[in-house]
């Protein structure tokens, strides 16, 4: 019996493992876009930069973590100026293990979003 329990337990832990993190994804995605944009103001001439270095950093962070998934992560930078940004997404997959973060900030002079697609392989 002990042993049965242990490998269901095992099961369960596998399982978890199997599916998107949301939380966990969250946060990644937070820390990120305030370690880099915290103390900016916008710039557009850096703009393409920070995008970048945002989406490599939480990308190689998801990739740390060694779960069966293949990532898509894409990160928008706004001036804050009165204008509206608004954006959306639809995807056909399998709820029970695929799944997406979207993550807004934002300071005194800009937006930004970040988005993770995960897609259990």
């Amino acid at each position: 019996t002990h042993c049965l329990e242990s490998l269901k337990a095992g099961r369960m832990a596998d399982e978890l493992d199997q599916k998107f993190d949301y939380d966990q994804t969250n946060k990644i995605i937070e820390d990120e876009l305030k370690d880099l944009l915290g103390n900016e103001i916008y710039e557009a001439k850096s703009v393409h930069m920070w995008s970048s270095q945002i989406v490599e950093r939480v990308l190689k962070k998801l990739h740390k973590q060694n779960k069966p998934f293949k990532y898509v992560v894409t990160c928008i930078i706004m001036q804050k100026n009165g204008a509206g940004l608004h954006t959306a997404s639809t995807c056909y997959w399998d709820t029970k293990s695929d799944g997406s973060c979207s993550c807004p900030w934002s300071n005194n002079t800009m937006h930004a979003i970040c988005t993770v697609f995960a897609l259990h392989i």
